[in-house]
């Protein structure tokens, strides 16, 4: 088949291709006013293939607005402002990468790529021009191309392959807990050493929860992902009352676009803190003071660990699934409270099982956000600087040392690097993919951070402190 290209504007080509079959000139059919707007047919009609427009980045740039917006897929251009608003992992998540390329996301998120791809065909409108760069933004093509190869070879080593056993196990381990909560009170009685007891028991199991829910969330249990919604659903609402669309809404932006102030939800400190280098001196010499952030290092232990779940999250939650009208988490949530109130009433009747519940959410915060901090708050936290997904998710995240415990305690999340770079891989498979991971980072000179347990809950001090010492140095000296 021949073709020729003729330039529509500066920065868009249009290729002609020409038929020899048919005997007559085949071009794309876009009616002037409608370049863009997706919802072209991706099937050949009548004999014609259809044309792609060819477009530069320069112009794919432009169409990163909250009405507008391109994404590059496999060098092909996509428009996804309407289908944004549709979008399963949500409207923020896909909005993040508009104008550059989503390729490495893009297959991070979805286990089924085949699937995925009929929605994508409709909202396909051209591919990039020759000769331009399948990266944008002067990304490094060898270290792409390097981490693309090493997901290949994830894939031929069938890292991404689910161990049910494992699951299985850690699903009744819950549910072992959960009875050891009842059964000890029901044999030593409602006294403080029995309640202290209780507590911590139900503490484990809600922190082991979220972590499970967590791998669910990630559709890395089952190979379908109707069955992962439906346990995630499950251990998220029934198991800790909470809302699955709640934590695929905040969670998916953070790995999208992980330790990016405006993007990643996690660093929206609601300027309670100030974090990474940038922002608190962004806020010092703008004379920002809600609270005396070189201080925030020790106000963090009252406000941080205490709070987030039984306030900060609680409050979010239900007020998301009540203006959201998501009934459906709604209904699962509140299994959750008649499970718990019909299990504990009898032992603390109504308002001493509410404030039981509030001690037990008060210790799982405390272990999750030290968990979940300890691999990104020292870490670069910055604004968009629209890094290669390798070295984005590097710069924003570290491991802690493998053993036993650490991955038990931490739901395998100290291997945070090998979960950011491989959202769905079972986690069971993680250091497997590590080694590899390294000596890929090795390669290229990225900094593959490996810290002990308590020297990672050390640095999240550290950090802290570090931040407020620039905010007040910013404050005092504009």
């Amino acid at each position: 088949m021949d073709a020729f290209y003729e330039r529509i504007s500066p920065h868009t080509v249009r290729k002609i291709r020409i038929e020899p079959m048919l005997g007559v000139e085949g071009e794309e059919n876009v009616k002037e006013g409608e370049m863009g707007k997706g919802g072209e047919k991706g099937e050949e009609e009548g004999g014609y293939e259809k044309m792609l427009t060819h477009y530069t980045w320069e112009e794919i740039q432009k169409h990163n607005s909250r009405t507008d917006k391109w994404l590059v897929i496999d060098r092909k251009v996509y428009n996804v402002t309407n289908w944004a608003l549709k979008h399963p992992g949500g409207i923020r998540v896909i909005s993040h990468f508009a104008g550059e390329d989503a390729t490495d996301a893009f297959q991070a998120f979805h286990p089924d790529l085949t699937f995925v791809r009929k929605f994508m065909k409709p909202l396909l409108i051209g591919e990039l021009a020759p000769g331009e760069p399948s990266q944008d933004r002067q990304k490094k093509s060898e270290l792409v191309e390097d981490f693309r190869a090493l997901r290949k070879t994830a894939e031929d080593m069938k890292l991404f392959k689910r161990d049910m056993v494992f699951f299985s196990l850690y699903l009744a381990h819950l549910f072992v807990l959960e009875f050891l909560a009842w059964l000890t009170l029901s044999y030593f009685g409602t006294g403080w050493i029995p309640t202290l007891l209780t507590a911590l028991i139900l503490a484990t199991s809600q922190a082991q929860s979220g972590w499970l829910q967590h791998d669910f969330g990630h559709l890395s249990v089952f190979r379908s992902s109707k069955w992962n919604h439906l346990l995630h659903k499950f251990l998220i609402g029934h198991m800790k009352g909470a809302s699955g669309n709640w934590w695929n809404h905040r969670h998916f932006q953070h790995h999208a676009k992980p330790n990016i102030f405006n993007k990643d939800p996690d660093v929206n400190m609601l300027k309670v803190f100030v974090l990474g280098d940038t922002q608190p001196v962004e806020f010092g010499k703008r004379k920002i003071k809600y609270l005396p952030y070189n201080y925030q290092h020790e106000y963090f232990f009252l406000i941080g660990p205490p709070l987030l779940i039984p306030v900060y999250f609680y409050i979010q939650i239900m007020m998301t699934m009540i203006t959201r009208r998501d009934w459906v988490d709604l209904a699962w949530a509140t299994t959750y409270y008649i499970r718990y109130f019909t299990t504990y009433i009898p032992f603390y009747g109504f308002f001493g099982s509410i404030l039981f519940v509030i001690f037990v959410r008060f210790i799982e915060s405390h272990w999750f956000v030290w968990v979940t901090q300890m691999n990104h708050i020292p870490m670069t936290i910055d604004d968009e600087k629209h890094k290669d997904w390798l070295t984005m998710q590097l710069d924003s995240t570290c491991n802690i040392e493998q053993s036993f415990f650490n991955d038990w305690f931490s739901g395998h999340l100290n291997f945070q690097i090998e979960h950011h770079l491989f959202p769905t891989m079972p986690r069971h498979n993680y250091y497997k993919i590590a080694p590899l991971v390294k000596s890929l980072c090795d390669k290229h000179g990225l900094n593959y951070q490996v810290k002990p347990l308590l020297q990672a809950f050390k640095d999240i001090i550290g950090s802290l402190k570090k931040s407020g010492d620039l905010w007040l140095d910013a404050y005092l000296h504009k």
